[in-house]
């Protein structure tokens, strides 16, 4: 089916989203922290990972559904970007309003971006995110190609200054899952075999957290209000229980590119990766 164009521009349908320090903690071990990362999974002195902010928007992603037509399960989840204002509240109730920014065509599929802004009660923005996603199938407009991702963020010709490994648990994505992705892809094996894949992957933005925890950790000493945004794209898929290497190259005291790649299979994951620092 053909998408409908004129949707560039429009807004999706707002969302609220409330919760409090357990969904807060609930995410960090989502994303594989465990109590070597105490102040995200203890209620005393809690911090938020700044990758938590993709949780309240979520649903501003799953509602392209009520502006285009198309196949769901020919969605791909191509890249992710966060903006972020301060460090994340532990508790509150947000509000996200999103709209459809581009849709543009590339032969095969069609790529599609949604910018949302998320609000607290007051009515001051928290954080911004940029999705973008690539629907299968749905190419071959006509249509402007629009801006090459696999020109940003080149990692330098030297080593990383930072490597980090993280082995994921077998049970990574239906820890993941209980923040509010609960497609069945990464939890049917079913499912994931009518998809294409062999058995259930890991989420995306699951990876996102991964990697987002590494360049918290290695480039900002642990501090969320030191990140001020991350962006990536997703390169390939992780399966569960396959070890996250996240390589990190410093470019100057602001910026650090990064990249991360299985230790299994040697795939990229997350490539064209930034992130700005204080």
């Amino acid at each position: 089916m053909a998408l409908d164009l004129s949707a560039v521009g429009k807004e999706l349908p707002a969302s609220t989203y409330e919760y409090n320090d357990r969904d807060v903690m609930l995410y960090a071990l989502g994303v594989g922290a465990t109590t070597d990362d105490l102040p995200f999974v203890y209620e005393k002195e809690l911090k938020v990972l700044p990758t938590f902010a993709v949780i309240p928007a979520f649903p501003a992603l799953m509602g392209i559904g009520s502006v285009l037509e198309f196949n769901p399960a020919m969605l791909l989840h191509g890249e992710q970007r966060i903006e972020l204002r301060g460090p994340i509240p532990t508790s509150g109730k947000l509000t996200t309003q999103g709209k459809i920014t581009g849709i543009y065509d590339k032969g095969s599929g069609a790529v599609v971006v949604i910018e949302a802004e998320t609000k607290d009660e007051s009515g001051g923005v928290l954080f911004a995110n940029t999705f973008g996603v690539f629907l299968r199938g749905e190419g071959g407009f006509g249509g402007e190609r629009g801006p090459s991702a696999a020109k940003k963020n080149v990692p330098p010709e030297r080593a990383p200054d930072h490597t980090i490994e993280d082995k994921t648990p077998p049970n990574q994505a239906a820890i993941y899952r209980l923040s509010g992705d609960r497609n069945p892809l990464h939890i049917d094996p079913e499912f994931a075999k009518m998809a294409s894949f062999d058995r259930p992957i890991l989420h995306g933005l699951c990876t996102f957290g991964y990697v987002g925890r590494a360049v918290l950790n290695a480039t900002c000493g642990g501090d969320p209000a030191r990140l001020k945004d991350f962006e990536v794209r997703f390169a390939g898929v992780a399966y569960p229980g396959e070890t996250i290497i996240t390589q990190i190259w410093q470019e100057g005291s602001d910026k650090a590119i990064v990249r991360a790649t299985t230790a299994e299979r040697g795939e990229p994951v997350i490539s064209n990766a930034a992130a700005t620092i204080s």
